[in-house]
């Protein structure tokens, strides 16, 4: 994922962003990538449905620091006197090349495009990109922008909580057994009653819930779970919400320049946002399949108490070495996170006598006197930092792979 819209790191850059958006790709890399899914640490995996975990602020704290970079970015631009058309274009062919890189990941190493899942991570990443960085462009307005996320968490939650889901071959199968197979063949509980022959009532359940629905009927291509994507269309939507919010925030920092303003703002809306979230989360769920609206608000929170902390020690007190990974990781982002989905074939491929180099990893680690779920963070330590090997190349020669 890139550090959409920049590239390199430029003297009045927010140096603390640069660095978030760096720990959040190699926070990314490490959850995706332990010894042994069946040896985890409970907070590096997502919660199975409802719930919150540190995972599952990962790809919504990427999301808000997308926003965060479009405010500080192209309000520079607009300051110039850049004009909105070719800005405008430039934005479409930007989101289109990550949603083709995106496409490619999910086709390597096979390719079998019969089977291509069309959703993805930096497919929503474009998507997002594209929308916000347009409504940017288009309603410079604070308070518009802030109306527009408000009606977009309050719509999205009417829609899941009082529109009746269709009933399809999935729906009268849950409503036969009482059951939905998820992916790898999991078999979970569902709740959900029918009201008259052709609906069942709104619910928040998976694979029957109206987002589940739409995505089975309007999405192509095949799915991350076996009945719905967690990427897929509807919640899309309240992931925009989610970057308008960074893009609220770093309009909020374009404004205050001075630090002690700057930490007041981030500091003062991340609790605003945490309250708000935690107490809507008792009627809307946080559920990070489904991209509640609560969801949207506690992880924007965090992440503005997270920009704050950074901006402290970073940007203030001038703690730069410390960053410094962060810093190399977010200056080539996109580079970063695709090397970690292509090389993970070569570490989880049977090369030594049907052996792994991660199983390798894992059994080493453990004939060390690790346990199990040590080794298996071991091994996913051990693979950021090989993906953070070339990367480092290209910041030390300052190359900086942009789309």
């Amino acid at each position: 994922m890139s550090d959409v819209p920049s590239a390199a790191p430029k003297p009045d850059r927010l140096l603390a962003l640069d660095a978030l958006r760096g720990f959040t790709i190699a926070a990314m890399i490490v959850v995706n990538t332990p010894g042994d899914w069946g040896a985890v640490y409970g907070p590096l995996l997502h919660a199975s449905w409802h719930g919150f975990t540190p995972t599952d602020a990962i790809f919504p704290f990427f999301l808000f620091i997308v926003g965060v970079s479009i405010a500080l970015a192209y309000s520079k631009r607009l300051a110039a006197g850049a004009d909105r058309t070719a800005l405008s274009r430039k934005i479409l062919v930007r989101g289109a090349k990550i949603f083709a890189v995106g496409l490619f990941l999910n086709l390597w190493p096979d390719f079998a495009f019969g089977d291509i899942r069309v959703a993805g991570v930096l497919q929503r990443i474009a998507v997002v990109f594209v929308v916000v960085a347009l409504l940017f462009l288009s309603l410079p307005r604070r308070r518009t922008l802030a109306l527009l996320t408000a009606g977009v968490l309050i719509g999205y939650w009417a829609l899941l909580a009082y529109v009746p889901v269709p009933r399809d071959a999935v729906i009268e199968n849950a409503l036969a057994t009482g059951q939905i197979e998820r992916a790898h063949g999991t078999i979970e509980d569902v709740d959900i009653t029918a009201i008259g022959a052709n609906a069942i009532a709104p619910n928040l359940e998976p694979a029957t819930n109206l987002a589940a629905w739409v995505d089975r009927h309007a999405l192509p291509g095949a799915f991350y779970e076996q009945t719905w994507d967690p990427e897929g269309l509807l919640s899309t939507v309240p992931s925009l919400a989610t970057a308008l919010l960074g893009v609220l925030t770093g309009m909020a920092l374009v404004r205050f320049t001075n630090l002690g303003d700057r930490l007041t703002v981030l500091g003062v809306g991340g609790v605003v946002a945490l309250v708000l979230g935690y107490g809507w989360g008792h009627w809307f769920p946080l559920n990070k399949n489904l991209w509640t609206s609560s969801f949207v608000l506690v992880n924007a929170g965090w992440a503005m108490l997270g920009l704050a902390l950074a901006t402290a020690l970073i940007d203030g007190l001038g703690w730069k070495r410390w960053a410094w990974p962060g810093l190399v990781f977010g200056a080539n982002a996109i580079t970063a996170y695709t090397l970690a989905g292509m090389l993970g074939v070569v570490i989880w491929s049977p090369w030594f006598g049907g052996e792994s180099l991660q199983g390798l990893t894992m059994t080493a680690a453990q004939s060390a006197g690790a346990p199990a779920k040590l080794a298996s963070l071991i091994c996913a330590l051990l693979y950021a930092a090989v993906v953070f090997l070339p990367v480092w190349v290209l910041h030390r020669k300052r190359i900086f792979i942009r789309l």
